[in-house]
């Protein structure tokens, strides 16, 4: 079934036989629109002018080779992220490792079949559509994360510190690259429960009552809500944290009493870095306190709020941690007295 006109991928391909370029052409018009170019500057124009989702590169083409382009492309920000596969009569072993050390993302040696190609592309292009749907989600994550700071007192540096303090502290206590940059755009989500808190309640000046209390403990359950059930991946992990990251590690904490290792790490992770960022930033209500201060509340707080390893941890990390404090440091503003 062919692919609505609207909707179609848009592939270059670059070719200086037009032979080669009318088999592409009859092996994929009918699901991508196409464009040509049968040298290397025409091919980096038509780049400019249109980008593509893809592209389909010849290696030897007079002037300007397929290599040469493939590196122009991947020195530029703005197109170094289009896949390139190359579609060329040089077969050795070494052609191909110099291709996909440009940073080609595949190689076709000619003669190719049609359905190779085919099958080739689809690929590529679902990898590269994954990444934009995980774009787009992160994107998501980070606008509901900060709409939940704008409704509160605090600001948008607030979620990008505490989560690349979040960070840090998760790669000192052994997670991978991968599961750390996770819980980094997992945390910005871990307050979006106060959306639905009432204003009355989220930004009242003095003290809340009980009653107002009561209220104000409901945000992680409203935030767990917000985000929804999700069998894995980083909507689940984004849940958990909203849930979770008012429990301690006592078991005196918030929505349901958890304590020690009942609570999920990564809530116990955001805690941490969360709390330190709210002492250490000033608020309309508060100077902020020096770090020296701060840190001798969260060890005063070592196996009551906090899990001991993880301030242990907080501490060895602590420099890392202040470099970030001043990459995103807030403007300064005057407190509102009580």
């Amino acid at each position: 079934m062919n692919t609505p006109l609207d909707m179609r991928r848009t592939l270059l391909l670059v070719d200086d036989e037009s032979t080669n370029l009318q088999v592409l052409r009859h092996t994929l018009q009918a699901d991508y629109r196409l464009l040509f170019a049968k040298d290397g500057p025409t091919a980096l124009s038509l780049v400019a002018k249109d980008r593509p989702d893809l592209i389909l590169l010849d290696i030897m083409m007079p002037g300007m080779s397929g290599y040469e382009v493939c590196a122009a492309l991947k020195r530029d920000d703005v197109t170094r992220p289009i896949p390139v596969i190359f579609v060329t009569a040089l077969n050795e072993a070494s052609d191909e490792q110099k291709g996909l050390e440009l940073g080609a993302v595949d190689y076709i040696a000619k003669p190719f079949s049609p359905p190779i190609v085919q099958a080739r592309v689809r690929t590529h292009l679902s990898l590269v559509q994954a990444t934009e749907v995980r774009e787009t989600r992160l994107q998501i994550i980070r606008c509901l994360g900060a709409a939940a700071e704008y409704r509160d007192n605090e600001t948008g540096l607030h979620i990008v510190r505490m989560s690349h303090y979040a960070w840090r502290l998760a790669r000192e206590i052994g997670y991978s690259d991968e599961a750390a940059d996770e819980l980094l755009h997992a945390a910005p989500m871990h307050d979006v429960g106060k959306i639905g808190i009432p204003d009355g309640v989220l930004l009242k000046p003095g003290k809340l009552d009980a009653a107002e209390w009561a209220i104000m403990r409901q945000h992680p359950i409203i935030g767990a809500r917000i985000i929804g059930e999700h069998p894995s991946g980083l909507l689940r992990l984004a849940a958990s944290i909203a849930l979770h990251h008012h429990e301690k590690w006592d078991g005196s904490g918030y929505p349901h009493g958890l304590a020690g290792p009942s609570i999920p790490q990564a809530a116990r992770i955001v805690a941490l870095a969360d709390v330190f960022d709210a002492l250490t930033s000033i608020r309309p209500y508060k100077p902020a306190w020096p770090v020296d201060e701060a840190m001798d509340h969260i060890r005063q707080q070592s196996g009551r709020h906090f899990e001991p390893a993880l301030v242990e941890a907080f501490e060895r990390c602590l420099p890392d941690i202040l470099i970030f404090k001043e990459r995103w440091a807030d403007e300064p503003r005057e407190l509102i007295e009580p």
